[in-house]
């Protein structure tokens, strides 16, 4: 089974990032316009220009078809998030079975190398305005899962993330199982929707992952 579970702010110390050819390291934000001022690092998003002449998001595909190098220390996606949930899930899955569904750069699987960067679905209030996704911003969101797999996929995550998750794996011709704590289904078009049971609203798909890795889950027909 292929699992995919949402990125999250929290990252590594060590992350890496990418740098601009004066040696200037690259924060991607959702809004640089509304970022806090920084004389020490640039501000992007994955698909603005970059100084080389072509898009940041090509920046970093071509940075990964030399990986060896990785002269910059980037982290594999799912190496790159403090939680220890994503190293239980690589464990789990290996990499090649283990996706992040990241707000800045869309389904990659977990060992591509990704930059340190600070964008989210999540519209709490106290998530300030240059981090912030929107639905309708314009993204070309990478979606690495193999086409037409028919291998059943399991996500872990926050309503706000399910419309990305959707549209990313609609290529796909095995059941996908989408995991919610709310009274309310999420609504995810031909998707087998599940409840997952816990009192923790914030970390619940944490909790659902790691029953995943458990084997404790009820995969079925919903």
């Amino acid at each position: 089974m292929i699992a995919v579970i949402q990125c999250a702010a929290r990252k590594q110390r060590n992350a890496g990032r990418l740098r601009t050819s004066d040696g200037r390291c690259v924060m991607f934000v959702a809004n640089p316009d509304y970022a806090p001022p920084s004389g020490s690092q640039v501000y992007a998003r994955p698909d603005d220009n970059s100084d080389r002449g072509k898009s940041w998001r090509t920046v970093l595909q071509e940075y990964n078809e030399a990986p060896d190098e990785n002269p910059f220390g980037l982290l594999q996606a799912g190496r790159l998030y403090k939680d220890p949930t994503y190293g239980m899930l690589m464990e789990k899955c290996g990499s090649e079975r283990l996706y992040i569904l990241s707000a800045g750069w869309g389904l990659i699987r977990s060992d591509y190398l990704t930059p340190d960067y600070d964008i989210t679905f999540s519209n709490h209030q106290n998530v300030k305005k240059f981090k912030r996704r929107r639905g309708r911003d314009e993204y070309q969101d990478f979606s690495m899962l193999p086409p037409h797999t028919t291998e059943p996929i399991t996500f872990f995550g926050g309503k706000a993330y399910v419309g990305l998750f959707c549209a990313l794996t609609n290529t796909s011709r095995g059941p996908r199982y989408v995991w919610h704590n709310s009274q309310d289904k999420p609504d995810a078009p031909g998707c087998i929707v599940k409840r997952f049971n816990s009192e923790n609203r914030r970390r619940w798909h944490y909790e659902c992952a790691q029953a995943f890795v458990q084997g404790s889950l009820e995969f079925g027909s919903g």
